[in-house]
């Protein structure tokens, strides 16, 4: 069974092989904005930066989902309209303020505005990725949940040495080989949740991996290593065959559904 290719307004999804056990997530994609909202009131340049997209994920995440004929599901707008890995409670889920860059357009947003970008953008990504979690589990194999980020090379002029890091909460069924195998190679500097901790409420492997019992992991990226294609390939290729040797292995652990309490 094959899960088909989507492309909607507020995401898109390339299809894959539905019991190949893995589903691709790239919440932050893409630095655009609907043409209703115009630049939010933000120079061009601002839209290049971290805090509009998560730079080389979408390049590396459909490079991954291509080798391994995987479905992956992407999201079409900017984290500056509002950020699909948030949860709906959370106060960054519409930045007023992103590392310095004031955004003018949503200085003013109200609860009416925010739950008007829920409906249009935030909602239909995430029933994509609900959807396709159902559509693979329907074949008898229970996917995990890689979700594909990138975090910048400096934060506050201080220089991060990782890489690349894995993210997870309490569940480390696919973190843990993930962290072996990115260790594995030589001179790589591997984060285990940092810069920041996975551990995120409301998030979407929060919502979509370990709240429901499936295993998930975020790996990210540097940025500096995934700006251009020839970096973005060999990251690709990396993770293409770290995931290709933990499948390989056919764990039944991996895809079962683990019920737990989740800590914050």
């Amino acid at each position: 069974m094959r899960i088909e290719s989507q492309d909607a307004f507020a995401f898109h999804r390339i299809g894959g092989r539905a019991d190949a056990g893995v589903v691709i997530l790239c919440d932050h994609a893409r630095n655009v904005l609907p043409p209703e909202y115009g630049s939010l009131g933000l120079a061009a340049s601002e839209f290049q930066r971290h805090i509009a997209y998560d730079i080389g994920a979408e390049a590396i995440a459909t490079e991954v989902a291509r080798q391994l004929d995987v479905p992956a599901v992407f999201s079409h707008f900017s984290r500056l309209l509002i950020d699909i890995n948030r949860g709906l409670d959370d106060p960054t889920l519409v930045m007023r303020l992103s590392d310095g860059a004031i955004v003018p357009g949503n200085r003013e947003a109200d609860e009416r505005e925010v739950a008007a970008r829920v409906a249009r953008f935030w909602q239909p990504y995430h029933s994509a990725v609900a959807e396709t979690i159902s559509a693979c589990t329907q074949t008898g194999v229970t996917p995990v949940i890689l979700s594909l980020h990138s975090m910048t090379d400096c934060w506050k002029g201080v220089k991060r040495p990782w890489e690349t890091s894995i993210l997870w909460a309490d569940d480390d069924r696919l973190a843990r080989p993930l962290l072996d195998g990115f260790a594995a190679i030589p001179g790589l500097i591997v984060g285990d949740n940092e810069p920041y901790h996975g551990r995120l409420e409301g998030d979407t492997l929060w919502q979509h991996a370990h709240g429901s019992g499936l295993a998930g992991a975020i790996i990210e990226y540097r940025q500096d290593l995934v700006g251009d294609v020839r970096g973005q390939k060999l990251w690709a290729d990396r993770t293409v065959a770290l995931m290709r040797a933990i499948l390989q292995r056919r764990c039944p652990v991996l895809h079962q559904v683990r019920r737990q309490e989740l800590r914050v």
